[in-house]
């Protein structure tokens, strides 16, 4: 496909302004599109409230109302499991923020080689990871769920459904930031802005001090977050769809996990700004750390779906909103008896 990206245009977008996104490839847009990552203001005090965190609170805010109003469905009481995801929320955060600074420590040591726990603890600066997020919210969520006894497979069910809720909408606040994009590309929906060209160049020329025009006209990026926001939204709505079709209690849980995993290497293997598994190497190749959890996700998820849909499957009586049903029947069998 010819490249729409001239010589002229490319250096009017590295000396222009910046903050907007161009689709050269399409032919759409041909003046791009503005963009800031600051939503907006708050008068007086002048604090800043971003796209991104807007919309990590938005998918919440979405997931909460998907689960509270399915709950039922899977057998759980609304007041107990309130506490399990205000839980999971504060224990994705940390685990999203603590991920993503394990795995890029050299971006938060000083001059002198010490840690810099300020830089670190500054979440609004960016740097959160969403495997570090989902480690974080089951960790928190399931020690409250022990806490306040919620059964805890069909809650991890829900769950994950409300998972793929956050991180579709999530991911489009990488699109406000212009991150997560991933390599070179002439597919019509490529995209390219004065960052992109930037650290694209710096990706693939890095001993060049300087950008060169005509290699720079290469520089359109694959829109990485957008693969993987309609990838968690097709998987949600098969989720949903499916909920109640389920066999045993925690199968949407693993059918969560093999999606977003298979997902997830996938683009994780177009990305430029990956994080890696410290210095350790594959066939002479850095090891991506989302691709290798990705893997172990799959892997795991394969089996546990295999075993309990093959090789030792469940009966209809052994889903937990089935049993709750039936001791609601007894009880209320129980109540017109004494009547």
């Amino acid at each position: 496909m010819l490249l729409a990206m001239t010589q002229d245009f490319v250096r009017g977008i590295i000396d222009g302004e910046g903050g907007r996104i161009y689709f050269p490839n399409s032919g759409l847009f041909k003046d791009g599109i503005k963009i800031d990552n600051v939503m907006f203001t708050i008068p007086g005090i002048n604090l800043e409230i971003y796209w991104y965190g807007f919309l990590i609170a938005l998918g919440m805010v979405l997931a909460m109302i998907y689960a509270y109003k399915n709950m039922r469905k899977f057998g759980l009481e609304p007041d107990r499991v309130t506490d399990t995801i205000l839980a999971g929320f504060i224990g994705g955060i940390i685990g999203a923020r603590a991920y993503y600074v394990i795995f890029s420590l050299d971006r938060y040591l000083t001059d002198e080689g010490t840690f810099d726990l300020k830089a670190a603890l500054a979440v609004r600066d960016g740097g959160l990871a969403i495997y570090g997020g989902v480690i974080g919210a089951l960790l928190f969520g399931v020690i409250m769920a022990k806490i306040r006894k919620v059964k805890l497979p069909p809650m991890l069910d829900l769950v994950g459904m409300g998972f793929l809720i956050g991180q579709c909408l999530g991911r489009w606040g990488n699109f406000f930031n212009q991150e997560a994009f991933g390599a070179k590309t002439t597919l019509p929906w490529g995209m390219t802005s004065q960052k992109i060209i930037n650290d694209l160049y710096a990706f693939y020329y890095p001993e060049n001090v300087s950008i060169v025009t005509n290699r720079a006209t290469e520089m359109i990026a694959h829109p990485c977050f957008l693969y993987e926001s309609l990838w968690c939204l097709v998987g949600f709505l098969a989720l949903h769809f499916y909920k109640k079709h389920r066999k045993f209690d925690g199968e949407n849980t693993w059918f969560y996990f093999l999606w977003y995993g298979v997902g997830r290497f996938w683009v994780e293997g177009l990305r430029t700004d990956s994080l890696y598994l410290f210095n350790w190497q594959l066939f002479g190749q850095p090891i991506r750390v989302s691709q290798a959890l990705s893997v172990v996700m799959v892997l795991v998820s394969l089996f546990m779906l295999i075993w309990n849909l093959k090789v030792h499957p469940h009966k209809p009586e052994e889903l937990y909103v089935n049993q709750v049903a039936a001791r609601d029947r007894a009880e209320q069998n129980e109540k017109v008896q004494e009547e």
